[in-house]
């Protein structure tokens, strides 16, 4: 050991060098702390990777913003308020309490305080302060809820005087607030701020020169702007962010960060709207992703460039020289997110500027053709204002911040994907559909359902729809078109991915998705042709009895309704799927467990003598039934049952007949019950006729499933029937089966839908009538 002199010197220098550390560490923090000071300035907010970790920390917390706040306006935390504002530590505290985190990052929490901050660059943090309404605004648009409890909650937020109504600083305050969600959306804000003071002159409606509540919740549901600048629609933000997903590749694949490669077989991260590639570590230092969903400045309004990323080709060909795209051990190759086109480097030069969006242009909502409202011209943001009717029409439009003007000739595409349709299929789906079209374009039914869909297109010409899922999901989305009051309503297309697929198999769409190149669909998409479906309403009339029915899945038909045998199996069918899910998981199983259910239903004969226990008006006549011995009736809108079982049967068309016998006879003939005339009788979707079926039991059900048998016995065409029970029946609407008391049914029909029918196969069409 050392003298004590020794150490003593030894001790003494340690310390100055520990100071010395320290006051270097601080002079480093400060530098450091003006840069993010400077980079918030001018950025406005968090950047994507920290608003994604806040998101994740606000997933595992229970508590809400207006808990919080009650804590340090009344309780604990009061001692930290100055005023109506907060320091670093108070700021720290909140972010503590409101998201159940002992240890927030601290660049977390400097990055989020420095997007409220109202000091200088040149204070310490210690001396800045944030108002306390800012904070708790920003977090609490970020919760659930509704829009009208939103709009009350920031107009007291903003309310600092509490006497009910905004004057001119707590307006210039809220358009403070507005830039800042501007800038965080990357909008061109340059000739925003007087936009956004004319659209808040114009929210005092009685021009009193203040805002009163009423004007503020009438305003929310009036002026979108206000909705979306207020933070209350976050779907629509465009940070730079990847939309990861797991993906494990069959060929070689280079990471787009650090260019090595990933690994056959491997699994890494593929961004759903880039195609951007990197190694699970490498993820968190991806650059921001390349797309960008609409126009956020004039400029970029009605001209669509090409967004290059590089690697992705997996073609493996140059669409430019035609040559090959060859793999030396590295990251090669340029893609365009819009057109897909692939090409070389060194052809990159060659290429023009402007995209065309490619062979799916026809579908394809490019960014230059969406663009945020605010940004309209003055005369184009008039004519939308006088073209709003009733507080209805301006409801349905509450969301719609971002105004579309599609390229002309075009037929924009709207999605709609149900992800647990078909098994693993539907999300996919989603996912290549999101790269293939603007992810705008594409709506997840399980997070919002339609509604948001449909009112972002609500204005769109020439639009489709195309709904992915089975027929419980399209019936879905026609009921939702249906209320929506849509000015024209759009035709729709189906991508079948449930397991029975009979309105896709009628629209010849397939009777399921197996994986097929989504492109080529779209191509066929744009050779399909229109037809109005026919839509029936049911109305259930029970008797009072003490049974009790199961609720009655629909008041509608889109394909079929029926009594007896057929809806005992489904109804066997459905219980079984409901208590054992995973024993119902493909479609070879579901079709082994009908199987079963038919021929157990066989043999016991549940539904015999049917025609004992009910009695069927067809258009106010009854229907004479005393001659057959039936075990269950069907009630027809299309020509398919149960996965492609055709219980009408094949009708042979007259030479020269161009739209069957159903035209010829015309609207004189509502009821068509002769033998003779039934037999040439061709089904048709948009007749407005229903064709009713007689089934003698599960046998001859089995005989028409399986092609021994050609059809049902032919009971009657009609426009309108009614049918009285007289005991406890199995029923079914478009595959969803119920047990139903004594009741009256009566079935009429409701309106017309307009579809998309795919192009004719090149084979022999069984269902000729849909040309």
């Amino acid at each position: 050991m050392g003298s004590w002199p020794g150490r003593r010197a030894t001790e003494t220098y340690t310390r100055k060098r520990r100071f010395r550390r320290q006051k270097y560490y601080q002079a480093a923090f400060l530098v450091f702390l003006k840069k993010k000071r400077k980079m918030a300035k001018e950025k406005g907010l968090i950047s994507p990777n920290d608003f994604a970790q806040l998101q994740k920390y606000m997933e595992y917390s229970t508590n809400k913003v207006s808990d919080v706040l009650k804590l340090f306006e009344d309780g604990d935390m009061a001692e930290y308020l100055q005023g109506d504002a907060i320091g670093y530590e108070g700021f720290q505290q909140f972010l503590k309490i409101y998201l159940e985190a002992d240890n927030v990052p601290n660049h977390l929490s400097l990055a989020l305080f420095q997007s409220f901050k109202m000091g200088h660059l040149e204070d310490t943090v210690k001396n800045d302060v944030v108002y306390l309404s800012d904070v708790s605004c920003y977090f609490s648009l970020l919760e659930g809820g509704r829009p009208e409890d939103k709009l009350e909650f920031t107009f007291k937020l903003y309310d600092t005087d509490r006497n009910g109504i905004l004057d001119s600083s707590e307006v210039d305050r809220i358009i403070i607030q507005m830039m800042r969600v501007a800038e965080y959306l990357d909008w061109d804000v340059s000739e925003l701020r007087p936009i956004l003071q004319e659209m808040m002159k114009e929210i005092d409606y009685d021009g009193s020169g203040s805002v009163s509540l009423a004007e503020w919740l009438r305003a929310g549901a009036t002026t979108v702007p206000l909705l979306v600048l207020l933070g209350l629609e976050m779907t629509l933000k465009d940070n730079g962010q990847h939309l990861w997903r797991p993906k494990r590749f069959p060929r070689p694949v280079y990471c787009n960060l650090c260019e090595s490669s990933i690994g056959l077989g491997k699994q890494g991260l593929s961004c759903n709207l880039c195609k951007y590639v990197v190694h699970d570590q490498c993820a968190m230092k991806a650059l921001p992703c390349e797309v960008s969903t609409y126009a956020k400045s004039r400029k970029d309004i009605g001209v669509q460039s090409h967004v290059w990323v590089r690697g992705g080709c997996e073609s493996g060909r140059c669409d430019r020289c035609q040559k090959k795209i060859r793999i030396y051990h590295s990251l090669v190759g340029l893609h365009c997110v819009w057109c897909h086109l692939e090409i070389h480097d060194d052809c990159l030069q060659a290429m023009g500027h402007e995209c065309d969006c490619g062979l799916l242009r026809d579908h394809i909502l490019p960014p230059s053709s969406i663009y945020p409202s605010v940004l309209a011209s003055g005369q184009e943001r008039k004519t939308s204002k006088t073209s709003q009717k009733t507080m209805d029409d301006l409801h349905l439009s509450t969301f719609e911040a971002l105004r579309i003007d599609p390229v002309s000739n075009t037929h924009p595409l709207l999605v709609f994907v149900n992800p647990k349709s078909g098994g693993k299929q539907g999300e996919r789906v989603l996912w290549k559909f999101q790269y293939l079209l603007n992810p705008r374009q594409v709506f997840n039914l399980l997070k919002d359902g339609p509604e948001p869909g449909l009112r972002f297109f609500r204005d769109v010409p020439g639009c489709r729809i195309l709904v992915c899922g089975g027929d419980g999901t399209v019936g879905w989305i026609l009921e939702t078109i249906d209320k929506a009051n849509m000015p024209v309503v759009p035709p729709v297309a189906v991508l079948p991915l449930g397991t029975g697929n009979d309105l896709a198999r009628c629209l010849r769409w397939g009777g399921g998705y197996e994986g097929q190149n989504l492109g080529k669909i779209l191509k066929d998409l744009e050779m399909s042709k229109v037809v109005h479906m026919d839509r029936w309403s049911v109305e259930v009339i029970p008797q009072q009895t003490e049974e009790k029915s199961d609720p009655v899945p629909f008041q509608i038909i889109n394909n079929y309704f029926s009594i007896g045998v057929d809806a005992s199996i489904a109804h066997r069918f459905h219980i079984m799927r409901e208590k054992y899910p995973e024993k119902f998981n493909s479609r070879m199983k579901n079709k082994l467990w009908y199987f079963e259910f038919a021929t157990s239903e066989s043999i016991f004969s549940t539904c015999k003598k049917l025609e004992e226990s009910l009695t069927v008006e067809i258009c106010g006549k009854p229907l004479d039934l005393s001659s057959l011995s039936l075990e269950g009736i069907a009630v027809l809108n299309i020509p398919s049952m149960h996965g492609g079982s055709n219980l009408w049967g094949d009708t042979k068309r007259p030479p020269g007949d161009t739209h069957g016998i159903n035209q010829a006879l015309g609207t004189t003939a509502k009821v068509i019950t002769d033998p003779d005339i039934l037999k040439t009788c061709v089904p048709d979707l948009s007749d407005k006729r229903l064709e009713v079926v007689g089934l003698e039991g599960a046998i001859e059900m089995g005989q028409i499933y399986t092609k021994l048998k050609n059809a049902g016995h032919r009971l009657a065409k009609c426009s309108e029937i009614t049918f009285h029970t007289t005991k406890t029946l199995p029923m079914q609407i478009d595959g969803e089966p119920w047990m139903q008391t004594p009741c009256t049914i009566k079935i009429t029909h409701k309106n017309q839908m307009p579809m998309l029918v795919g192009p004719p196969p090149r084979s022999s069409n069984f269902f000729g009538f849909l040309c």
